[in-house]
């Protein structure tokens, strides 16, 4: 078997079998193929697609590249939380604890961000204590006892993932269905649970810039969690604005925080709920109207509050010590009425050119810089009224008019879209 006869047969649009997918994915990895055949490779997987049966092919194949989790240990019901990630997007803080509280075990291995958009552990890391590097048998306990552990994605787990990855970045070949999806979907299944729930955003603020797009990606990812019996759900949810009002990785722990306490934006409430009854009811196996109501108690009645404060105390954390020393620079709104709009984008480059996020993986960032929204879609705003305050460490060039500008206000009040535009099952 040679790779120049495997990309011939691509280019010829035929379909490849598994062993040739083996072959150049395992190549890969051991050194045997050079990038630029490599390159080639994945250019015709981007250009000409794969079938389902393709994309699962090469799934497989990342899965086996590297470690495979065992929770079969837990005496308790699994499901795995994934977020194609977005602005403002603190959703994982709030809804581990919310699942767990409901007695299922929420296992997350989480990155960090790059670029505009955020990770989980950069907003962990924002907490002076929390332990991300736990070993395999700290993991294990830690669900245990505790129901819920985030903790950095292990370098072991779909090894050939990892490196295709750093290549497809590099050629331009990101947006793919096929390699998006069994990207995800390999970390998922290597990571070990029956259940997998998946926030996929869409909009100005994610990478799936439309519903079309989104749908396709989320049925591909639910066709290969079907090849492995797992059960995965997709929700599609909006990230044409920013999601709650916070951005920021100690400011987005601090809205989590303040989510525990009562204080709540709604669409990031409507958001977390509706992901934690997705979340309890799939790996439950109850209905969806009883796993939203019991979200619901778990929240009112302080248990996924207690929840939190205890797996965060438990990993290491101090709540109360947050990164946050930054600089305040209050923004007031230049005129009177509704916000009908509110950029997610241009206030996710403020905030990454504020020091909040990285160009690559080894660079350091502030983790106090960002910004809070004082006012939501929707909302009425009178001149001279706070717009919002941005945090800083590192003054931006015209950081108050990005600010404002990202705000569209006007006289007559449009309707606010809900944020859970369908689910995928």
């Amino acid at each position: 078997m040679k790779a120049s006869e495997i990309i011939l047969k691509k280019q010829n649009g035929e379909k490849l079998e598994y062993k040739e997918i083996q072959y150049m994915v395992n190549s890969y990895v051991k050194g045997r193929i050079s990038d630029k055949t490599m390159s080639e490779f994945i250019w015709l997987i981007y250009h000409n697609g794969f079938s389902y049966e393709e994309t699962y092919c090469l799934t497989d194949v990342m899965v086996k590249s590297g470690e495979i989790i065992d929770l079969s240990s837990l005496n308790k019901p699994v499901v795995d939380k994934h977020s194609t990630g977005g602005v403002g997007d603190k959703v994982t803080l709030i809804v581990s604890a919310i699942t767990a509280a409901s007695g299922v075990c929420v296992p997350k291995m989480s990155g960090r961000g790059l670029g505009l958009t955020g990770g989980t552990v950069d907003k962990l890391e924002s907490i002076t204590g929390y332990k991300l590097n736990l070993t395999k048998k700290q993991f294990l306990k830690a669900l245990d006892e505790v129901g819920c552990a985030v903790i950095s994605q292990s370098e072991k787990i779909a090894v050939a993932d990892k490196k295709i990855y750093a290549l497809r970045n590099e050629i331009g070949a990101v947006d793919s269905i096929p390699l998006i999806a069994s990207s995800i979907m390999s970390k998922k299944i290597a990571s070990g649970s029956d259940a997998i729930v998946i926030d996929l955003k869409v909009g100005k603020g994610a990478f799936m810039k439309t519903i079309k797009d989104a749908t396709s990606l989320a049925k591909t990812m639910v066709k290969i969690g079907n090849f492995y019996d797992k059960k995965v759900v997709c929700t599609l949810s909006d990230m044409n604005i920013p999601l709650g009002r916070n951005i920021g990785n100690a400011l987005e722990v601090k809205e989590a925080i303040d989510f525990f306490e009562g204080k709540h934006d709604k669409r990031l409430y409507d958001l977390s709920i509706y992901i934690s009854a997705l979340m309890i009811s799939t790996a439950k196996k109850i209905s969806f109207k009883k796993a939203k109501d019991l979200a619901i108690n778990l929240v009112q009645n302080g248990h996924a509050k207690t929840k939190f404060y205890q797996w965060i105390k438990y990993q290491g954390g101090d709540i109360k010590k947050l990164k946050e020393k930054a600089k305040k620079y209050i923004v007031t709104s230049p005129t009177t009425g509704y916000i009908n709009n509110i950029d997610a984008m241009k206030l996710a480059q403020l905030v990454f050119d504020l020091g909040a996020g990285r160009v690559k993986k080894t660079d350091k960032i502030d983790y106090a810089s960002g910004v809070i929204l004082n006012h939501q879609l929707g909302e009425k705003v009178a001149k001279g009224d706070v717009l919002g305050v941005i945090y800083y460490n590192k003054k931006v060039e015209d950081m108050e008019k990005v600010f404002i500008d990202s705000f569209k206000i006007e006289k007559k009040k449009k309707r606010v879209k809900n944020i859970i535009i369908k689910t995928i099952k």
